[in-house]
């Protein structure tokens, strides 16, 4: 099965990368300045951070040295939280916005979820482009560890799109889906360490966060990009085998239910 799917990826790939590309020109087709909003936008967000949270507020993290670690420290878990929202609330329109083609027997429906997962890609890699760029120029750079952030991407990804397939599935159904998620989406952000250092909540607080599969993963990048060390692996494994069985679910769900979603279509 594994083969099939590639081998069709591989055919449709003209058709993935059009349909890409054909997104991230629409987004800014009637704009004065057009793909100049995709840099300007993190660009201003990014000294936002820096200015407000360094300088203006003064906040330090323990144990930091730079007067920006508290901008790195929220950077690391906004724009990498940025993409797992984006990839979760994309995929749960993907099947109801793309019913004309899930409609046609011929097409991949699997083309779907990676056009997704790179749409999304393509935002975060001009982001967090950015934001190395500064890293540079403000020496904090992490180095060598700075390659534990490809694996790390690559894992919130899986498990993005993986909860995105059975939201999207469930999302055809039940309308009500994509309404609860949303709301559950801005919950999620503050049970997350993002904005907040794991040190200043309680003790009890801090082993309820250990039912939080995202808490492994942003800690992972503020660990590379804060203290310029690599993450600790065996605490990424739990969310590892979640979003191999989130992948594996959606999966099996998609196509046991793909004649019931097209008469829902």
């Amino acid at each position: 099965m594994a083969a099939a799917l590639l081998q069709a990826i591989w055919r449709y790939r003209g058709f993935i990368l059009g349909s890409v590309k054909r997104e991230f020109q629409s987004k800014y087709r009637n704009s004065i300045f057009g793909a100049a909003w995709t840099v300007l936008n993190p660009l201003a967000m990014i000294v936002v951070y820096t200015v407000i949270f360094s300088q203006v507020m003064h906040n330090r993290l323990q144990g930091a040295t730079t007067p920006f670690a508290y901008s790195i420290y929220l950077c690391a878990g906004v724009l990498t939280w940025g993409l797992f929202a984006e990839i979760t609330t994309r995929s749960l329109g993907m099947f109801i916005d793309n019913a004309n083609l899930i409609k046609k027997l011929q097409f991949p429906r699997i083309c779907l979820p990676i056009i997704v997962v790179l749409n999304a890609g393509v935002n975060f890699a001009i982001i967090f482009g950015l934001f190395t760029a500064f890293l540079l120029l403000s020496g904090t750079f992490p180095g060598w560890s700075y390659l534990a952030l490809l694996p790390l991407i690559a894992l919130m990804a899986l498990f993005a799109i993986g909860l995105g397939m059975i939201l999207g599935v469930l999302n055809v159904f039940f309308r009500d889906v994509g309404q609860f998620f949303t709301i559950l989406l801005q919950f999620w952000f503050w049970f997350t360490p993002i904005v907040y250092p794991v040190t200043t909540l309680p003790e009890e607080v801090r082993a309820a966060l250990g039912w939080n599969p995202m808490v492994a993963l942003i800690q992972a990048f503020q660990t590379v990009l804060v203290h310029g060390a690599w993450p600790h692996w065996g605490s990424l494994l739990p969310v590892t085998l979640l979003g191999l069985a989130c992948c594996a679910l959606g999966l099996r769900l998609f196509r046991k239910r793909a004649g019931e979603m097209v008469d829902e279509l």
